[in-house]
């Protein structure tokens, strides 16, 4: 259990340190950085703790069923510690804190609403590609959630912000104030929006395959 939430920490660390520093690079297209970062850290963990980084999709998992449930709680602590780690050090390295918040004149309605639908589209993807008995044993399953992320960010990050993971996007915003300054008054979407997009996807997901598909 405990190289599982270790790994977990360490994952979701460079997920945000990489969110956090890439997006004020000139020239380098922080979407790319960060499909890359999680593709490497989904390779490297996914066969210690399932590579979630994300509680959104430890939810999604969880009622998959291929994680138990005295682990869901202990995950999201370990993914949420990762976050806070990579957001001191995103602080120190440049000066001021990771701050994610819809673009302006984005209404949260309409920012809750893409953070939902891309976070289903993450989890959907990671249900299939990595607790599929069809796809199991697969070398692209990294690529394709690395991906998906990469191309959400793409699309929506002038929009939402494109956190689609509430260890990014929440912790981020609980950081801002011990080091004085203020978070986005729509923090809260980036835990609504997330952890309504991973139920939809695992709901979607129970329905549309085989209960002997799911047997990986």
């Amino acid at each position: 259990m405990t190289s599982k939430l270790l790994t977990e920490a360490i994952g979701t660390f460079v997920l945000v340190l990489t969110i956090g520093l890439a997006r004020v690079q000139e020239g380098v297209p922080s979407p790319l950085a960060v499909g890359v970062a999680l593709m490497a850290v989904v390779y490297a963990g996914g066969h210690i703790s399932g590579a979630h980084y994300n509680p959104a999709v430890t939810i999604a998992i969880w009622i998959r069923g291929a994680i138990p449930t005295r682990e869901v709680v202990p995950y999201v602590v370990a993914q949420s510690l990762g976050a806070l780690v990579a957001a001191f050090f995103v602080y120190k390295f440049n000066g001021f804190p990771l701050h994610i918040e819809p673009g302006e004149g984005v209404s949260a309605w309409k920012a809750v609403t893409g953070e939902a639908i891309m976070t289903f589209v993450l989890a959907w993807v990671i249900l299939n590609v990595a607790f599929t008995k069809g796809t199991a044993g697969n070398d692209y399953f990294g690529i394709a959630i690395g991906g998906t992320v990469m191309g959400g960010a793409f699309a929506l990050g002038e929009i939402t912000g494109a956190a689609f993971n509430p260890a990014v996007g929440l912790m981020t915003a609980i950081f801002e104030p011990l080091v004085g300054y203020d978070p986005s008054p729509l923090a809260w979407i980036y835990a609504i929006g997330p952890v309504l997009g991973g139920l939809g996807a695992a709901v979607v997901y129970k329905a549309s395959q085989p209960a002997e598909a799911q047997s990986a």
